[in-house]
């Protein structure tokens, strides 16, 4: 594919699709997540006078993975709204993609400033 391909109503069309799906995919897993949640602990009565933070097990990506492998309803809707937190980020990366293809290394450069201070606050920030 030559340089000429990726213009720039392609590279925006292409980052359009890949939002939409991106978003659309989240929001479907964190339904099926809420579907399999409800079926299963819907009758419950809540207990709003104590907090309680999210499980162990649902606090790294790995965990979260298992666990929804394993059909838990609140795993599945945290790989969903890991899934909605990972459509920017990929969105960055392809735009840092598309500008290295059309040799536009300032853009290059600016889009990878972005990604790597995206990426050290969802990684590198909370210490």
């Amino acid at each position: 594919m030559s340089t000429h391909d990726w213009g720039d109503q392609r590279i925006e069309i292409i980052v359009g699709a890949l939002l939409r799906t991106g978003v659309t995919l989240a929001a479907a897993v964190v339904f099926c997540g809420a579907v399999v949640y409800f079926a299963r602990h819907g009758t419950g009565v809540p207990n709003y006078a104590v907090f309680r933070g999210e499980p162990e097990n649902l606090k790294s990506v790995s965990g979260i993975v298992h666990g929804a492998l394993g059909m838990s309803g609140q795993a599945i809707i945290q790989l969903g709204l890991l899934l909605l937190i990972a459509t920017p980020v990929a969105r960055v990366l392809f735009s840092a993609i598309a500008f290295a293809i059309e040799r536009d290394y300032l853009y290059v450069l600016i889009t990878l400033l972005v990604l790597g201070i995206l990426l050290y606050s969802l990684f590198g920030a909370g210490g």
